[in-house]
Order: C-alpha cells, then structure tokens, then sequence
C-alpha cells in the first residue's frame, strides 16, 4: 500500500465528467482542491476517447495531491471517434499505463492510505463491472432481460462498443475481475477500514431509484453484495447512475458523486461540478 500525507486535506470525490461535452470540459476546468493536501477520487467515466481522458486527468493530476481513478464503461468503449482502436482488456492496460504516467492511482496500483481527518484508511480503487445479474422484475437470466430491455428500448450503448476480448464475454470479464479483486481486498490488514471506490455501485439498492429499471442489468453484479460489510467500508464511492445522492445501507454510507450530461445537471438546484466530500464525513450525512 501507498502511504499519504497525513494530518490536513480531504478526500474528495467526483465521476461521470464526460468531458467531451464543452459545458463539462469548463466544470473540470474550475475544479480546485481547497488546500494542498486534496485527494481526488475519479469514479470512472471520465470521456470515450484517450485524448480527453489524457486531458481530464492531467489537469486535475497537476492540481491535486493524489488523483485516484477507476474506469467506467465509457472509457472501455472502442469508440468510432477514437484514435485507438484497442478492445476490452488490451484497452484498460493502455489507460492503466497512460494514469501511470501522470502519476494516477489506478486499480493494477497498491492501494493508498489516506491518513488526513477521518484516516487512516485505504482507498480502494477497483475495476468490478456487471454480469446482468441486476434482472428486470420477472425475467429469469440474461437472454430474458436482453429481450425485455430490447423490448422497451432500453439498452446501453455498451451492448455495442464495450468489447469484452480476451474474454468470451462481458460477465466473464466482470467475473475474472471479481475474483482478482476479492483476492487483494481479502489481503489488506484488518485493522484499517476502506473506501471502495468503483464506477458501478457494490450493491443493488442504488439503481432502485431508476427511470428505466431494466437499464440495472448494466449496473452492477450481486457478487459484490456484501463487499461493503467484509471489507469494513467506511464509505462506497461510485457514479454511473447519474442521480447523485448519498444512501445508507446496513449502516455503510454509498455516495453516487456524478457530474452527469449538460442536460440533466442544468435542471438540479445544486451547482454542476461540485467535488463531493467524503472524509472527513460532511456534517448532516449522519
């Protein structure tokens, strides 16, 4: 594990930057730590295309203490408008490398220890997918929810540009994944509680809020269920969804920190781009 800087700071954190939209590229822009010490946590989805991967990312390196990212499924995307053609696993070896050179925590890294207000605990960030076992009400397994969600016309764009090679298939990549995962968190000592951070949330209960249910099979895995209670989770960060939104579950808080598209951000009374605190805990989060 990587040791931080300790006495000062906090752990912030933020995802679904999209920066290929200009209104977003101005959030990150603005975005500031409010003093030297400032971890940032980057839940995935930071863009589709390296170039604006680089350039989110670099930014905000060069502002903050540490910059921690996991990756979401819009960076994994083989895109049409991307100069780099790589697929699936070949695809995050590139960006884990690209993070390494600017200095980015990534999940192939040992896993820091932020030990400002609310440490010592380890930040965890992990690369955890789906396995479309968050069905729709009714549908007994994948192929029945593909259909329903066919059906209805609501079906992520992954189905299309996340490419799953080496592995036959996304829940074989995600399970590949979970079980790599597991074996590192399994390791950590058990005297330091974590915040796990990943792109999609650890458990069920977020996406229970969603517009269109059916779009839970892209969400998440029951693998990771009780993640949050064996890895003595002090916080889950996570984005995706983009409601973002603090929740409690068995006594562990979730936060969904997403920055979002232009035009669901426009319609929220709270300022786009905030970088949402997660130690030391904010005051009236319990």
């Amino acid at each position: 594990m990587l040791s931080g800087a300790g006495g000062a700071g906090r752990l912030l954190a933020v995802s679904d930057l999209h920066v290929g939209y200009e209104e977003n590229r101005a959030l990150v822009e603005g975005m500031r730590p409010g003093s030297d010490e400032d971890w940032l946590i980057v839940a995935g989805d930071v863009a589709e295309t390296v170039a604006d991967i680089r350039w989110a990312l670099e930014t905000l390196a060069g502002r903050f203490r540490r910059v921690v990212w996991v990756p979401g499924n819009h960076e994994l995307w083989t895109h049409p408008r991307d100069a780099l053609t790589l697929r699936g696993a070949a695809r995050y070896a590139h960006l884990v490398q690209l993070c390494r050179e600017l200095g980015v925590v990534t999940p192939e890294d040992p896993y820091p220890v932020w030990e400002g207000p609310g440490g010592p605990v380890v930040v965890a960030p992990l690369f955890v997918s789906y396995d479309y076992s968050f069905l729709p009400a009714g549908c007994a397994g994948k192929d029945e929810g593909l259909a329903y969600a066919h059906r209805t016309g609501v079906v992520c764009t992954d189905e299309f540009l996340l490419h799953p090679d080496p592995y036959p298939s996304r829940e074989a990549w995600c399970r590949a994944r979970v079980a790599e995962t597991e074996r590192r968190l399994a390791e950590l000592p058990e005297e330091l509680p974590t915040v796990l951070v990943n792109h999609y949330p650890l458990d069920r209960h977020p996406t229970d809020v969603l517009r269109y249910p059916e779009f839970a099979m892209w969400c998440g895995t029951r693998l990771t269920a009780d993640w949050h209670r064996r890895f003595r989770a002090t916080a889950v960060v996570y984005g995706h969804l983009h409601i973002p939104r603090t929740t409690y579950h068995e006594g562990v808080r979730f936060e969904e920190v997403s920055v979002g598209y232009p035009r669901e951000w426009r319609g929220r009374h709270e300022a786009p781009g905030r970088l949402r605190r997660i130690l030391p805990q904010e005051t009236g989060t319990r």
